[in-house]
């Protein structure tokens, strides 16, 4: 039986990963078997710089946290090694950086994930992971929005240009009776 203090601490973890859970947009749990420390280092730094929280977390422990943040099914992957991404902001940052350092690494592999409070499989988080990131996506319907006004303003300034409104049309119509004649 474990000591009443070992309890608190593994509590304390439950309450911290399970308050992690609750507060994120997105989250990713994978296998982390086979990555050296030279390549765990560099992809927490990656993940730290896109501001993804990354931690190995007993399997035991993210269980009852993620039944304590109403994601059950995330149980059903909590086998072997595991560890948890976390975003506080971004959907995608998580799930792109993992997946393309899954490609590069066979024993490195995503099990499940959630968005927005939701568990959802592999399949969804490599569409997440092929996603651009909130800045191109946001950039690409600025350009979208500016194309639509620098097409009307062009349009607008067209019609200056040609005297505008009534008048222009009255002297188009004095230009073409005269040749009809």
């Amino acid at each position: 039986m474990p000591s009443q203090k070992v309890l608190e601490e593994k509590k304390a973890v439950v309450a911290s990963v399970a308050d992690r859970l609750k507060n994120s947009v997105a989250g990713v749990v994978v296998s982390y078997e086979g990555i050296n420390v030279e390549d765990d280092t560099q992809l927490r730094r990656e993940l730290r710089e896109a501001g993804v929280q990354y931690t190995v977390v007993k399997n035991t422990l993210l269980g009852r946290a993620a039944e304590e943040a109403g994601l059950d099914d995330l149980k059903a992957v909590l086998e072997g090694t595991t560890a948890l991404a976390t975003s506080a902001e971004d959907h995608t940052a998580a799930a792109r950086i993992l997946a393309k350092y899954a490609e590069k690494n066979e024993k490195f592999t995503i099990k499940s994930g959630y968005l927005d409070g939701k568990v959802v499989g592999v399949d969804t988080i490599d569409a997440l992971a092929k996603l651009p990131s909130r800045d191109v996506l946001l950039a690409t319907v600025c350009n979208a929005l500016n194309a639509t006004i620098a097409g009307f303003a062009r349009a607008v300034q067209a019609i200056a240009d040609n005297g505008g409104g009534e008048a222009s049309i009255a002297k188009k119509e004095a230009e073409a009776a005269p040749a009809e004649a």
